[in-house]
């Protein structure tokens, strides 16, 4: 909550967790433009926040790590930007009417679709802007497959233009040492192929990984297929320099929970003051999905034994590939949490929310059109009326968790466990 890591210092956010009695974890999942599904549940876990502390709480308030993969890590990096004052600059409020617009553009050679959550100032709301671009010769009958087909071979999908000036223009010049509350954002380096683990954390101990969140939220944002790898160079203080080649987080990590916690157990063993000895035990997580097509069967062993690298890559407006990638990273890291923290008796404060029933135009990362923006908004605020569930380890299928209610239930239970130990650690701190 607030911590800056090894020297000890506690921002203007809440006091370290030596202070208190959890170590707690916020992580979004990768996503593309089904990250509307976590914006809105991350709204309705902020406005239970502020029902209980009042209306100046933030998410940063109550959580030692924010962590985020892709459109994940743009979302974190909205709660975690600091404004003038050292406090979080963005609101996250998703609605359809307030906070999403669409504005569609096209001409006989070209059709670009542009969406805008709107990202506003503190009594506003938060968002991820992005422009998706594609040129079509010809849009209609069996050519438009085709011409899409065409169009990702030819290279990425989209330039990423605007997406980047958009995170620029948002973050400014703010480094990842410098957020309001500890972040953690995965990318992977093409060039060394190894993921690269960005974090407040980790600036601090290693000043040529203290990049500009814009760097960052761009790099771990470069779906391979659909944005361009990104590079940039960083200049330490004492003459060396370190070359990034970057992708998407998700080749490593599509679900950032167990690198959180790998961070933070990191932390413990360089005896950061912040913290406490501690076991696993003291972790409440909240572990937030952007959706997956998992229950509409879209491949079967059959229909992709003949494929060759190209239907692997594309097949009718999906990406195969690219999608088992990261829904397999994703709840291999799900299994695994869940499996350790049952494992240590904690389950209870380990809540994930993930919806497994995408159809539709709601599966892909990249249709933004309004009604489909909608949709993902409605799927998220339904999503918190269904009863809390976790994957079954065999099926990988989500299964209700009996006596847990909805997730808006265990939202509020949450909340009022943040909202202890918050007001815990203030008091131990206040009492020195």
């Amino acid at each position: 909550m607030g911590s800056n890591g090894t020297t000890g210092h506690t921002s203007a956010v809440a006091p370290p967790p030596s202070q208190g009695r959890l170590i707690t974890v916020l992580s979004i999942d990768g996503g593309g433009i089904r990250g509307l599904i976590p914006a809105t549940i991350i709204a309705c876990l902020e406005a239970k926040l502020q029902e209980l502390d009042g209306p100046e709480a933030r998410i940063a308030d109550y959580f030692d790590v924010i962590a985020g993969t892709s459109t994940g890590a743009l979302i974190t990096a909205m709660l975690a930007a600091p404004d003038d004052n050292k406090r979080p600059l963005f609101l996250p409020r998703t609605s359809a009417s307030s906070t999403s617009t669409m504005g569609p553009r096209s001409s006989p050679k070209e059709s670009m679709m542009q969406f805008s959550i709107r990202s506003i100032s503190k009594n506003s709301s938060f968002g991820v802007s992005a422009t998706y671009q594609t040129t079509c010769c010809c849009r209609i009958g069996f050519l438009k497959p085709v011409a899409n087909l065409l169009s990702v071979m030819r290279g990425p999908k989209y330039d990423g233009a605007f997406l980047h000036d958009k995170i620029k223009s948002l973050t400014h010049d703010v480094r990842i040492a410098d957020t309001v509350t500890n972040v953690v954002m995965p990318a992977f380096d093409v060039k060394c192929l190894q993921p690269v683990i960005f974090s407040t954390y980790e600036a601090q101990h290693e000043p040529l990984k203290n990049a500009h969140l814009s760097d960052i939220c761009i790099s771990t944002a470069a779906a391979p297929t659909y944005f361009p790898a990104h590079y940039f160079r960083m200049e330490g203080p004492d003459g060396k320099s370190r070359e990034f080649h970057l992708v998407d987080g998700g080749v490593a990590a599509n679900n950032p929970t167990m690198v959180a916690m790998s961070m933070l157990t990191k932390e413990v063993l360089r005896h950061n003051p912040d913290f406490r000895p501690m076991e696993y035990g003291n972790f409440l997580i909240i572990s937030v999905g952007t959706g997956s097509p998992k229950q509409a069967e879209m491949y079967t062993a059959p229909k992709c034994a003949k494929w060759r690298l190209l239907r692997w890559l594309y097949d009718g407006g999906f990406t195969p590939l690219i999608d088992i990638f990261s829904h397999a990273s994703a709840d291999v890291v799900d299994i695994h949490a869940q499996v350790l923290l049952e494992a240590l008796r904690c389950e209870k404060d380990y809540l994930r929310i993930q919806d497994d029933s995408l159809v539709g135009p709601t599966s892909p990362v990249d249709i933004a059109t309004k009604e489909n923006m909608e949709a993902l908004i409605g799927i998220g605020t339904e999503l918190l009326k269904k009863p809390v569930a976790r994957v079954n380890i065999d099926t990988g299928i989500y299964e209700t968790v009996p006596g847990m209610g909805t997730n808006k239930q265990a939202l509020e239970r949450f909340a009022r466990k943040l909202s202890d130990e918050l007001k815990l650690r203030k008091k131990n701190f206040n009492s020195y």
